[in-house]
This record gives structure tokens, C-alpha cells and sequence, in this order.
């Protein structure tokens, strides 16, 4: 799996950063949280030029995420994910709501139930460009791979600052999937 970088690496616009603290100190549950930032982030979705070139190639040994923006209060951070063709996370659910954003390319991703000792996936979505989704626990267990010919990005907005818990991920799921 990937390391997060515990420092900033990229740019969030500021824009951006402040529509997303505006929606989290609006407060409410995670799921309501989670919508609401969606929401703010589909109005002023960014392209993927918020890393360098070189940052955005990607590595041909496992997917990079790239910390953009942590959040002074500890209430949420910002990731660029980079995957390259073929490469997918692992299955994994997150510690907190989660925000995704496809900025570049296209992510298959499945989503799973956890039913007696077993994975069951309970949807597929291929993300395009501009698709954007937010979701929290429980119920947010999934799997993110890159189904195209291209590079894939997407932006994680998570509701914690990644510096401090070091990863969005709460576990990883080795199950078996029916």
C-alpha cells in the first residue's frame, strides 16, 4: 500500500480548502459531512495540475498519494491519488468520511459488504472524469483500480489530517470476495 507523506508536497487551491472547512464546520453527522463537501467539491473541481509532472507519471511499483492540504485543526486533509494502468488499492475501509474526486482518467472501484466472514460486493462504478462521491463509515469498504489506458488521478478529501493519524485507512480487508 502506499505511504502518505506527512508534509505538503502539492497545491489545494485556496478556494477550495475554504469551501471544504466551511462544509465540515457546518457539522452534522460524517455521512452529512460527507455529502456536503461532495458537493462543494464537484462546484470547483480541479484538474490534476495540482502536482508536478513528475509527480503525476506515477510509479510503476504501486499507486502515490500525495498530501495537498492538511488542515491546521487536525479536521480534514486533501490527497492526490496517482494510480497507473492496472494498479488498484488494496480492499480497505477508512477511519473516517471520505470525499473522492476522479480528476484525470478512469477508476473502477467496487464497493463490499461485510457478511458473515466474507466480502460481498454490492456495486460497481466506473469513475470518469468529474465524477465525485463521499461516503463514511460503516458501509464504506471498497477497492479503487485504474481501468483505463492512461494515468489516473483522484482527489481524497478525508476527515482527518492524514499528518497526524498517518493513514486514511482504518483496515485492510484479505477476505474472501463472493
Amino acid at each position: 500500500m502506499s505511504q502518505l507523506a506527512t508534509e505538503v508536497v502539492g497545491t489545494c487551491p485556496a478556494s477550495l480548502a475554504a469551501a471544504i472547512r466551511r462544509e465540515v464546520w457546518t457539522g452534522g453527522s460524517w455521512e452529512d459531512t460527507a455529502h456536503r463537501v461532495a458537493a462543494a467539491l464537484r462546484r470547483r473541481l480541479p484538474g490534476p495540475d495540482l502536482l508536478t509532472p513528475e509527480q503525476l507519471s506515477g510509479d510503476p511499483a504501486g499507486y502515490q498519494t500525495h498530501l495537498v492540504h492538511a488542515e491546521e485543526d487536525g479536521s480534514f486533509s486533501v490527497v492526490v491519488m496517482v494510480l497507473r494502468p492496472g494498479q488498484a488499492t488494496p480492499i480497505h475501509d477508512h477511519l473516517t468520511w471520505c470525499v473522492t474526486a476522479v480528476l484525470q482518467g478512469a477508476e473502477y472501484e467496487e464497493i463490499f459488504a461485510l457478511r458473515g466472514g466474507r466480502l460481498e460486493v454490492v456495486a460497481r462504478n466506473q469513475n470518469q472524469v468529474g465524477t465525485v462521491g463521499g461516503f463514511a463509515p460503516p458501509g464504506d469498504i471498497h477497492q479503487v483500480r485504474n481501468s483505463g489506458a492512461g494515468i489516473a488521478v483522484s482527489m481524497n478529501v478525508y476527515g482527518t489530517d492524514i499528518t497526524r493519524v498517518g493513514s486514511s485507512v482504518r483496515r485492510v480487508y484479505d477476505l474472501p470476495v463472493r
